[in-house]
């Protein structure tokens, strides 16, 4: 069984909020893609930072959005405090 470093509520068909706590291991963090086009907005974190493939980690600020291609490698990288954000899924 896969355990993931994430809760997750889903609030719309397309729309999830996901809390990744703190005291999450870097190694859960890892690398992966997804089978659609993501757009993450942050609600809440500091020093969390977005990785997508053969790109330097971008710092996740609240309030900001972040596109994410259907199928780019990309990780999270663990901050100071719990990171929320909400995920829109573009479904084609």
């Amino acid at each position: 069984m896969v355990v993931k470093p994430y809760e997750e509520n889903q609030v719309a068909p397309n729309i999830k909020h996901r809390t990744f706590r703190e005291d999450a291991d870097n190694s859960d963090l890892c690398w992966h893609r997804d089978r659609e086009d993501r757009t993450v907005r942050v609600l809440e974190g500091s020093g969390w930072s977005l990785q997508l493939d053969n790109r330097l980690p971008m710092a996740l600020v609240p309030g900001r959005e972040y596109f994410i291609p259907e199928a780019v490698y990309h990780r999270l990288i663990k901050g100071n405090n719990t990171l929320i954000v909400e995920i829109i899924q573009h479904f084609k």
